[in-house]
């Protein structure tokens, strides 16, 4: 079982005091998301009963790769994912050069977690087709992992069509490329092209028990099994070694923690800031991931 250090709504000046404690503490991945900016969206949020998004503004969401560049200068061992960057918001080569340079500068660390997104306003700002991300994103991902590869490509399809180009520097590793979100289409996506999958909420464990059993269906009708995707899910329920044994041994490879969201009565009186987020980060590491 991989654990996922979930930093999002964070102050971008703790991002390197967190991956450091994270790289030491035995973390496997940090994961950071993405937005572009605030603004009062004509988009409602989809997992919202009022469709307000669950941040006020001011919340910082710093540009993803140059975030994961700095945070893996200042590290060795821990990877780094998007959870999610929304690829089909910019076009081809500026998410290609992007998560090309980080994976490089990070020793190929780099895990692209990907989501088609829900705030049309941020793909209209950016002069991208709110209408075909779906598409466009389905299109994308393979155009990436050839241009990702080195040398010459050409690309002729229905929203891209380059001819003979490379680019560099390119990692010397495939970036794995993980599909976000729980709709249908989002599960068959993962299941056709993904290398792994990301949930994007806190499931319970019916709920989780059914995505798997979906997940299976859609992998099946590609030839492939739950043993050919990573996939990572918060689970609803209070950390133990236990319970993430017993959704290792059902397919869940990782999950999502930030453990500072239930710091102790202890942590809350000594600690502010990055510090009580770290001292909650131990506290997990020592009940959960050094028991596993």
């Amino acid at each position: 079982m991989e654990f996922w250090l979930g930093a999002s709504f964070v102050d971008a000046g703790e991002y390197l005091p967190l991956a450091t404690a994270a790289d030491r503490l035995g973390y496997d991945v940090v994961a950071i998301s993405d937005h572009l900016f605030h603004a009062d969206y004509g988009s409602p949020y989809p997992y919202s009963e009022t469709g307000a998004p669950p941040y006020p503004e001011g919340t910082h969401w710093p540009d993803a790769w140059v975030a994961i560049g700095a945070m893996a200068a200042a590290t060795r061992r821990v990877r780094f994912a998007t959870n999610v960057y929304i690829a089909p918001a910019r076009d081809l080569f500026t998410v290609a050069k992007a998560v090309s340079t980080a994976a490089v500068l990070s020793g190929d660390r780099a895990i692209l977690g990907v989501g088609v997104g829900w705030c049309e306003d941020e793909f209209r700002q950016t002069g991208q087709d709110f209408r075909t991300r779906g598409k466009r994103l389905d299109e994308m991902i393979p155009a990436l992992r050839a241009l990702w590869k080195g040398g010459r490509v050409e690309h002729r399809g229905r929203f891209f069509d380059h001819g003979p180009l490379s680019i560099a520097p390119v990692p010397s590793a495939p970036v794995p490329v993980f599909i976000g979100g729980d709709s249908d289409i989002a599960l068959r996506r993962a299941a056709r092209v993904g290398d792994g999958w990301i949930g994007n909420r806190i499931y319970k464990e019916d709920e989780l028990s059914d995505l798997l059993e979906r997940l299976k269906g859609h992998l099946a009708e590609h030839g492939r099994a739950l043993d050919d995707l990573q996939i990572v899910a918060p689970i609803a329920k209070r950390p133990s070694a236990d319970l993430y044994r017993k959704w290792r041994e059902r397919g869940v490879t990782g999950t999502l923690a930030a453990p500072w969201w239930m710091p102790t009565d202890e942590e809350k009186a000594r600690y502010t800031g990055a510090d009580l987020k770290i001292a909650s980060m131990e506290r997990f590491a020592d009940e959960v991931i050094r028991k596993m």
